[in-house]
């Protein structure tokens, strides 16, 4: 168990990148939905179901490819869910029995390619912390690990690629998590998908089974924010699951689009989107 110094420095860096999210303005609602889309999508749902698309998952063990794996199930849009993790992981409810499940070394990711071969869509939600892994740990895991896996499941046949990335996400960026991120989406957009959307949800808002104090410290501080401030700066994550599945049955002319935390709120909370 980390010690009071260690529990204190994780806090006063989450806190710390709280703040810098802060001061950073909001770009709009960017990619946002329109009306017309907000009350089609329970047909683009259909339509897309209608083409048996299968779809992986980097980081289902997470919190955020936790609530993703349940809401793709949930809504049945694809014909085949693959999970692409260190282990296996166990589900006792039904609905997770089709659930196929590829375990890798994403240190020798070569020697995996094969799992990332014959998927239509790809969703990366990978990601650890500095105070978990260390400086090296974090850069290995957000950045070179998720690069690796985008190309081989370029190279596999992905078509659409999703990734979880941040809010303030900058390759220039003075701060180690902001650079990472922004040096990831840069890398991944090079790779040239049919489709790259990237995901820049500010402070992910959650019940982690994951003990973290610095995030529980700066959940509290939203938390005790007025509401329009909290929302331009944080988000639920079943919203940040909503909008990438909203998102994902949308036709989209643009090989890349970029959806910041006000496009998030508003995509992941348009009517017609999953169950609560």
């Amino acid at each position: 168990m980390a010690g009071p110094a260690a529990l204190s420095a994780a806090a006063a860096a989450a806190l710390a990148a709280a703040l810098l999210l802060l001061c950073r303005e909001d770009p709009g609602p960017g990619a946002g939905p329109s009306m017309a889309e907000t009350e089609a999508l329970s047909k683009l749902r259909e339509d897309f179901r209608m083409q048996n698309k299968s779809v992986f998952i980097l980081g289902a063990s997470g919190e955020t490819g936790r609530v993703l794996l349940k809401e793709i199930l949930e809504q049945g849009l694809f014909s085949k869910v693959t999970l692409i993790g260190r282990r296996k992981l166990t589900f006792d409810e039904e609905a997770y029995k089709n659930v196929n499940q590829e375990v890798v070394d994403f240190e020798k990711l070569d020697d995996y390619a094969s799992a990332f071969q014959g998927h239509d869509v790809g969703f990366c939600c990978l990601g650890t912390t500095r105070g978990k892994a260390g400086a090296e740990g974090f850069a290995r895991v957000d950045r070179d690990y998720v690069l690796k896996s985008a190309e081989l499941a370029k190279a596999g046949g992905c078509k659409h690629f999703n990734l979880l990335s941040s809010k303030g996400a900058d390759k220039s960026s003075n701060f180690l998590y902001l650079q990472v991120k922004g040096e990831v989406e840069a890398k991944v957009e090079e790779l040239k998908f049919d489709r790259y959307s990237v995901f820049r949800p500010g402070v992910l808002l959650c019940d982690r089974q994951e003990s973290r104090p610095g995030e529980w410290l700066v959940r509290k501080f939203f938390g005790s924010l007025p509401d329009s401030w909290a929302s331009g700066h944080s988000v639920p994550v079943v919203t940040v699951v909503r909008a990438m599945l909203n998102n994902v049955v949308r036709p989209r002319d643009k090989q890349m689009e970029l959806l910041e935390n006000k496009a998030i709120h508003d995509l992941g909370k348009a009517h017609g989107s999953l169950k609560p």
